[in-house]
């Protein structure tokens, strides 16, 4: 989502009175539907920014809840933005063309992190990955410095060689945090993990490719207003902290009967 507002366009000098109101009208619309979304996620962030605490908001634990034709159109344009849904995205699992997608925003010093990986991903991807239903795209969002950076870097590397969800497990087994992440064990890690050429590895974790893909990330995560970690979009819907399983499995169906409706609806 674009961190600054497209300039208004310049009427000409024979434009109509009601021409240019249009114009302006439709500047203040963008504005608006932008500082919306900013909105919507950041609530959906606040409470600090390792943010699984008891404070974050859940997702409705019945079906899904009514909104009104512009605030699902504002979420529908939200998901189409940042589920990027790329053909052998190492990051991802799930089908390409699944109905709903969750793009979780995280880094590898948050224990919270830890804990959805280890307590709430396996039973997403059983229960809904598998059938077809959901995708997950882990996005490197670094907030604790050149660490995080650095385990980032590997987890990217590890993903050019097939490798990504192994060493992303094994990065959130246990809450790692400083030297425990250093380059050497990180290469350690890697090995255990199964990365075949650990040279190349090394070389990744370092190019300018992997600097830009975590820029990427970051960019999209600052300018959607994210401010903690882990926080998710499950097909645009902000929700954040390491929330128990149901409220994710409740948000992923809710989402998934929303896609179904508007495909029985042909839209």
């Amino acid at each position: 989502m674009p961190k600054s507002h497209p300039p208004a366009p310049t009427a000409s000098p024979t434009a109509s009175p009601t021409r240019k109101l249009a114009a302006i009208g439709a500047i203040v619309a963008l504005v608006v539907a932008v500082l919306a979304v900013a909105v919507a996620v950041g609530k959906a962030v606040e409470g600090g920014r390792d943010g699984g605490g008891a404070g974050a908001p859940r997702a409705a634990a019945s079906g899904p809840p009514q909104e009104d034709p512009a605030q699902q159109k504002m979420f529908d344009d939200l998901a189409r933005r940042t589920s990027r849904r790329e053909g052998g995205d190492p990051l991802a699992v799930g089908k390409k063309d699944a109905p709903v997608v969750l793009v979780e925003y995280a880094d590898y010093q948050c224990s919270f992190c830890g804990r959805f990986t280890r307590e709430t991903q396996p039973e997403l991807i059983k229960k809904y990955v598998d059938a077809g239903t959901l995708r997950i795209e882990f996005r490197n969002f670094t907030i604790y410095g050149a660490d995080s950076e650095r385990a980032a870097r590997a987890s990217w590397a590890a993903g050019q060689q097939g490798r990504f969800w192994q060493l992303h497990d094994e990065l959130y087994a246990t809450t790692r945090k400083g030297d425990a992440l250093a380059e050497d064990k990180l290469v350690d890690m890697a090995r255990a993990s199964g990365v075949p050429d650990l040279g190349k590895f090394r070389t990744d974790m370092k190019s300018a490719a992997a600097e830009r893909a975590l820029k990427r990330d970051q960019d999209e995560g600052y300018g959607l207003g994210v401010q903690s970690t882990p926080s998710f979009l499950i097909n645009g819907r902000p929700v954040s902290g390491a929330q128990p399983t149901e409220v994710f499995a409740q948000a992923v169906r809710d989402a998934a009967a929303r896609a179904a409706k508007k495909e029985a609806a042909g839209k």
